[in-house]
């Protein structure tokens, strides 16, 4: 949801459906990450909690980025999945771009929460490889 009164952008991570299994169990410990980004380099990061043991993790985190009705257009935002690992590196799971600039169904999701500005826009995207 976009508030350009504010210039405050409102990302909810609501759950994620059928996820890869990373763990030896069959299982992954997930947790999404954002990364803020402005003309392609890195403002902000957030991350959600972890989700222990799971394929199907419910996160309903809300997330406020203060981004300017005059930076808009050249901001987009990186929503990463990972599997949290103790005792080495995370594995990647996917990623998805939202953006002015991206792929079909990310950019109808970024340009309807224009359309119906203070309005939540739901919408389900498909991860993308990250390597």
């Amino acid at each position: 949801m976009y508030v350009p009164s504010q210039g405050q952008l409102t990302i909810v991570i609501m759950k994620c459906r059928n996820l890869q299994a990373k763990d030896i169990t069959g299982k992954s410990d997930p947790y999404v990450k954002i990364w803020h980004m402005y003309k392609g380099k890195r403002v902000e990061k957030k991350k959600t909690t972890v989700k222990k043991c799971t394929l199907n993790p419910i996160f309903n985190e809300e997330f406020v980025f203060d981004v300017s009705l005059d930076k808009i257009r050249d901001t987009s935002f990186i929503i990463s999945v990972l599997d949290r690992d103790r005792l080495s590196k995370n594995d990647a799971i996917g990623s998805v771009l939202i953006g002015h600039k991206t792929s079909p169904l990310e950019m109808k999701h970024w340009n309807e929460m224009f359309a119906k500005a203070r309005q939540p826009i739901a919408q389900w995207h498909v991860l993308k490889d990250m390597s």
